[in-house]
């Protein structure tokens, strides 16, 4: 038989048709290891279930709110969070500065002011969760004095404590 005639034989055998049975239908609901039904380890209700960014961001909610309280001339005033401050040669910022944990952006082109807080500079300069809260209050609040032109102390007594 030719290699050709090989060919054209296997080609014209029919393949047997395969019906999913039982066990497929269970396998696509179970794990592999059959232990159970895939799904998430925590509910969507906890707070164990935000990722660190939603918990960052909700933080910079709830505080940004407490200043925007005291402050009625924030009414307008956009807060943004970025995970990382852009490259220094692309905004005009010296490199030889530390890394920043935030900037104010004037209005422009009919825009809002906007005040943008760099999320990963933030938490790796609180070194515990628990400094995170008032790290992120003292940076809104300097944030917060620069946009309006006043003294931190002045928008928050507490600034730096």
């Amino acid at each position: 038989m030719s290699p050709v005639d090989v060919l054209t034989t296997l080609l014209s055998m029919q393949r047997p048709t395969v019906t999913p049975g039982r066990d497929a239908r269970r396998r696509s609901s179970r794990d592999r290891h059959d232990r159970g039904l895939r799904g998430p380890l925590v509910p969507a209700e906890h707070p164990a279930a935000r990722s660190r960014g939603e918990r960052f961001d909700a933080l910079v909610a709830e505080t940004f709110g407490r200043l925007t309280e005291a402050l009625p001339e924030l009414d307008g005033v956009q807060v943004a969070v970025d995970d990382l401050p852009p490259d220094p040669a692309v905004v005009g910022l010296d490199p030889a500065d530390p890394v920043p944990l935030g900037r104010v952006i004037a209005a422009a082109d009919g825009l809002p002011d906007r005040i943008v807080v760099h999320r990963r500079p933030v938490e790796l300069r609180a070194e515990e969760s628990g400094q995170l809260k008032p790290l992120l209050a003292d940076v809104l609040t300097a944030l917060v004095a620069t946009l309006l032109g006043l003294d931190p102390e002045d928008v928050d007594p507490d600034f730096g404590l």
